[in-house]
């Protein structure tokens, strides 16, 4: 699961009405996020450099797309907001896998879902594998921005 396993915000905290809230740029440390050139990022380094002859402080951001992996760069004055996503991680039932790719959901308040589409490469080569021999999986479901991606699964019991 590369390093997402604590649930950063959980969706009952916020109103719903945004999927991000400001943040001043010189109090982001690496292991955050931040939302770079529209992207979700997990920071992977902040650099702060000093007072310069325009007098603001720089923090230049390099972070990893938590979807795709795709590194982004961002610097901007340290005492600007900058957009922190809500991110959330939510583990579901398996129940079963459509032959166009979607996924069969159930949630831990019995509510299913069938709006996610098996992902592509390794982890759903696994999960299709593992599910047609007869294993009960746990999926582990990323949401950021408005966007959700199947990033893990464990075997249950």
């Amino acid at each position: 699961m590369s390093g997402f396993t604590e649930v950063i915000q959980d969706e009952k905290t916020h109103s719903g009405a945004s999927v991000t809230f400001p943040q001043q740029a010189g109090s982001l440390k690496t292991g955050q996020h931040a939302v770079i050139r529209g992207h979700p990022c997990k920071l992977v380094a902040v650099s702060k450099h000093k007072i310069g002859k325009h007098g603001h402080a720089k923090v230049t951001f390099c972070g990893l797309d938590v979807f795709t992996r795709q590194r982004y760069e961002f610097a901007c004055p340290a005492s600007h907001s900058v957009d922190v996503p809500y991110v959330a991680l939510v583990e579901y039932q398996l129940v079963d896998i459509q032959d166009d790719g979607f996924l069969s959901l159930l949630g831990t308040n019995s509510t299913t879902r069938a709006d996610l589409k098996l992902p592509s490469g390794e982890l759903g080569e696994d999960i299709r594998a593992k599910f047609l021999d007869g294993k009960n999986m746990l999926l582990t479901v990323l949401s950021a921005v408005n966007m959700e991606q199947v990033i893990g699964y464990k075997e249950s019991n």
